[in-house]
């Protein structure tokens, strides 16, 4: 099977890399292309870097309590405002993340990996992907498997979360 990898540069548009992220993750589910169309954002080196050494155990160890907390609340009873805690920090933690990633920029990475006698559904998608809205002003760029540049996007693919 052979991968074909997509570039959308949005610059420092959050926005529109969010839009796009959820435009595919609306076509995986609707056309059932779990494996065969994934993503990953990458939001830059400086941001990834600090995320990947701070955020992540950050991260697990804040979700952790809020899980055991929900739990507990909902257990003993769910109408004591067991809701309004989990806004506050997801506002919060909504509000930082635009903040750290304002000053970044953000890149799509897109993964078609379909089979070889699939080649005119991967065309297609090769076709529309960057025709549609949100892709369109990203500059798209194309990657096919055989490429000077394609082991780099392999590795920069799998490194991201």
């Amino acid at each position: 099977m052979a991968h074909t990898y997509l570039l959308f540069d949005f610059g420092s548009d959050e926005e529109k890399a969010q839009q796009a992220r959820h435009k595919l993750e609306g076509w995986k589910q609707a056309f059932r292309l779990d494996k065969k169309l994934q993503y990953k954002l990458d939001r830059g080196e400086t941001p990834a870097n600090e995320g990947a050494s701070a955020a992540p155990n950050e991260d697990v160890e804040a979700a952790a309590p809020s899980k055991s907390a929900k739990s507990s609340s909902k257990s003993s009873k769910a109408t004591k405002g067991a809701k309004p805690q989990p806004k506050a920090k997801s506002k919060s933690a909504a509000q930082e993340e635009p903040a750290a990633n304002a000053n970044g920029k953000v890149s799509l990475l897109v993964r078609l990996y379909f089979s070889g006698h699939e080649k005119l559904t991967e065309q297609r998608w090769l076709d529309r992907i960057p025709g549609e809205e949100p892709f369109k002003d990203a500059s798209p760029r194309v990657i096919r498997q055989g490429e000077p540049q394609f082991d780099e996007f392999v590795q920069q693919f799998e490194s991201l979360e």
